[in-house]
């Protein structure tokens, strides 16, 4: 392909064309197309800030403003057709201005003025990253949603609580639920810090050195919707710490998932059987019929190692490069639209899984054991007086006395808890811990698992969703 057949930014001082092999490893279209409405958008204000500055006449400015949109409408709707564009240039960027000379003609050429690719891209990026990091805060925000209305609903269910998967303590269901809506709390405000950090232009910023023109890059960026402009054109060009601090963010938040996918899966096998996926985010088996497999679950699971895979990788990439543009950077969108995709797929999944699935109270219920009240009789020495250390001792020798005796704690006779400590006081008052309800309703404080804490937990989150979302909306 000659330079008569493409379109390129670059190259008046080449009299060779680069590899074919070259431009495989080079052209980036096939990822970056999805940057032409911030590319796009970029280059509108770009025209009219030249233009307001005394740089482009307003002839110019507007053919290039109308030219602009309807290159616009001419790409979304190829893409709409063909899902891709066949243009023969290495990036949007080549593409977009290449077609704008088919509607501005000349005037396209002055777009560029004063402007490199290295603030461009950065800008367009960033642009796209303000709005889409957005809807993926909407989509966590669903999944809150979800998990506050479950176990608003659903409080009254007991359920075991775990350690180590070893049955510890009886909770209730909404605390177990609850766990995770503040885990997606956290993560919301972790991606508005990133969001307030992430909105600072670096239009005008150049290849490296600023721009040679003056222009107003403080109205420029106001004009794209960020709140200021980057203080420096090398940081501006070669920064791409706002990258590692979403890919870092999303790998944490996929762990969360991951978390919760695993909870979700033990649940819902037959051996625990608290919970039933339903058929909308399970798959069966092609050999055995009987089979419901949380499939979908086990998917948001793994996407959590990919997440910390490209986290990773992308801070490798980063790692030793020399200060400014280098093209290894050009691998940022690659990772970041795979990453995006990736998680909020992931994000849906378990909102979808989680707003569907049925709780089987009575099952929940009836695998709780006596032996989980242990704890509770220790509590009973201890308002009694008798130390902490000395009660869970005293715990243990009575666990150790049922066992011989083939009882469990509910059972063994009265007269063996008096024998091994006094302070067990009168029959009645022992018979009354043997209560689900009474056992999680001693934990009052703040952060507790009794009704009167749990109710409390969901109104503070309702409430948080309501102030973000008023702070939005103002």
């Amino acid at each position: 392909m000659s330079s008569l057949d493409r379109y390129q930014l670059w190259g008046g001082c080449f009299g060779e064309e680069p590899s074919s092999v070259l431009r495989r490893l080079n052209d980036s279209l096939g990822i970056d197309v999805r940057l032409f409405h911030e590319d796009i958008r970029g280059s509108k204000a770009w025209a009219n800030e030249l233009h307001r500055s005394g740089h482009l006449s307003e002839d110019d400015n507007t053919a290039i403003q109308s030219g602009l949109k309807k290159v616009e409408d001419d790409i979304e709707q190829e893409l709409c057709i063909n899902g891709r564009l066949n243009d023969p240039e290495e990036d949007i960027h080549s593409v977009v201005e290449r077609r704008l000379q088919k509607y501005a003609g000349d005037a396209a050429l002055r777009l560029h003025t004063a402007r490199s690719r290295n603030d461009q891209s950065a800008t367009n990026t960033k642009l796209w990253m303000l709005k889409s990091l957005q809807h993926i805060k909407k989509e966590i925000g669903q999944l809150l949603s979800i998990l506050i209305s479950r176990a608003k609903k659903e409080i009254h269910i007991i359920a075991p609580g775990y350690t180590h998967l070893q049955r510890a303590q009886p909770i209730r269901w909404s605390h177990f639920l609850l766990s995770y809506a503040w885990m997606f709390r956290d993560d919301i405000i972790r991606l508005q810090e990133i969001v307030e950090r992430l909105s600072c232009s670096p239009l005008g910023s150049g290849a490296i050195a600023g721009c040679a023109l003056q222009i107003d890059r403080k109205r420029l960026a106001e004009s794209l919707g960020f709140k200021q402009c980057t203080p420096n054109s090398m940081y501006a060009v070669g920064s791409r710490d706002h990258i590692v601090e979403y890919l870092n963010w999303a790998s944490l938040c996929g762990v969360h998932l991951s978390k919760l996918a695993e909870d979700l899966i033990i649940y819902s096998t037959q051996e625990f059987g608290f919970i039933r996926l339903s058929d909308q985010f399970s798959t069966g088996s092609s050999l055995m019929p009987q089979k419901r497999n949380p499939d979908g679950l086990e998917l948001v699971r793994g996407a959590a190692g990919l997440l910390l895979g490209d986290a990773f990788s992308f801070s490798c990439i980063l790692k030793g490069l020399p200060s400014t543009y280098n093209k290894d950077l050009q691998s940022d969108k690659e990772v970041l639209f795979r990453s995006y995709d990736r998680l909020l797929d992931c994000i849906k999944v378990t909102a979808g899984t989680v707003e569907t699935m049925q709780i089987d109270e009575e099952r929940s219920v009836g695998v709780l054991d006596a032996g989980m009240l242990a704890t509770d009789l220790a509590h009973v020495l201890v308002r009694g007086g008798v130390p902490f250390r000395r009660a869970h001792h005293t715990v243990g020798a009575v666990l150790r006395r049922a066992a011989e005796l083939g009882h469990d704690l509910q059972t063994l006779p009265y007269q063996e808890y008096i024998t091994i400590c006094p302070e067990f006081g009168t029959e009645k008052e022992l018979r009354k811990i043997f209560s689900w309800e009474s056992s999680v309703e001693q934990y009052t404080t703040e952060g507790g698992t009794s009704k009167s804490a749990v109710s409390k937990q969901i109104e503070s989150l309702e409430q948080w969703i309501k102030d973000i979302t008023n702070k939005i909306l103002i």
